[in-house]
């Protein structure tokens, strides 16, 4: 059974100020199988967590570790850890002028797999993907993502998930912008990679939407670079109720209620 485990993993990023901290000990633990939601507010460090797990160079790991079937993810370049079986569908997908989908796809099938897919099966099976993802088949003669809407660009995510088969999937907010349709559509597509493979995902959102399609099995709440608090799917719907300002708001501070009143004059 594969295992993502992060354990009190600190991140900055460098910014004209100097380095700012981001992430300040997260410890979490992703199995197969297994649907975590990650939410919280804006600037809360969920999409620093994803690209750190994929290994995006704008981020330093200053303490702590991240482990895959207990070897180092972050020992790892990019390259071997989507070999190793990490997968990131990103929160904007980028286009690849030059690149066909279909060559784009065969290639990294390739270098996951060590060897080149059979031609026929492989193009049946890229057509039969993306007909359940309702995309033109003629996407696949087309650049990577170049002129594709939103909703088609986190189509085409999800189909290199579904064909790419990784152990761990993270999904860093795949909702977004889309609209209800294509929403039903892309969450189907993860469903059936789900189902397929056994994989376990890590799903990034704000809102609790995407959760009616992709049901999961542990929610955590992140607020200021750390896990403020774990449950089941229940804490989505408190979510879906309450917002995020009781994990935000300052308190008010203490009132000495024992301090002596002065003496009258």
């Amino acid at each position: 059974m594969s295992v993502l485990e992060i354990r009190d993993l600190h991140v900055t990023v460098v910014t004209e100020q100097g380095a700012k901290p981001i992430l300040n000990g997260v410890d979490l633990t992703i199995r197969e199988g297994e649907i975590h939601a990650i939410m919280g507010p804006n600037g809360s460090g969920k999409s620093t967590l994803a690209y750190t797990i994929a290994g995006h160079p704008k981020y330093t790991v200053t303490s702590g570790t991240i482990t895959l079937d207990g070897e180092d993810v972050l020992a790892m370049t990019v390259d071997a850890r989507a070999r190793a079986g990490l997968f990131l569908a990103m929160q904007y997908p980028v286009e690849i002028p030059g690149v066909t989908n279909q060559n784009f796809l065969r290639t990294a099938k390739t270098a996951i797999d060590g060897e080149a897919p059979a031609i026929r099966g492989w193009v049946k099976e890229v057509r039969e993907s993306m007909t359940k993802l309702r995309m033109d088949t003629t996407f696949a003669e087309r650049n990577v993502n170049e002129g594709f809407s939103g909703g088609e660009k986190k189509r085409n995510e999800i189909l290199q998930l579904e064909l790419l088969k990784p152990k761990i999937a993270v999904l860093d907010e795949t909702d977004s912008g889309l609209d209800v349709d294509a929403l039903k559509v892309v969450s189907e597509g993860v469903n059936r990679a789900k189902a397929s493979t056994g994989l376990g995902i890590m799903l990034i959102t704000h809102y609790t939407r995407i959760l009616r399609y992709i049901k999961p099995d542990f929610v955590h709440v992140f607020v200021a670079g750390r896990v403020a608090e774990e449950g089941g799917p229940e804490l989505a719907d408190r979510l879906e109720d309450e917002g995020y300002d009781r994990y935000t708001e300052t308190p008010e501070p203490a009132v000495e209620t024992d301090v002596p009143a002065p003496a009258e004059a």
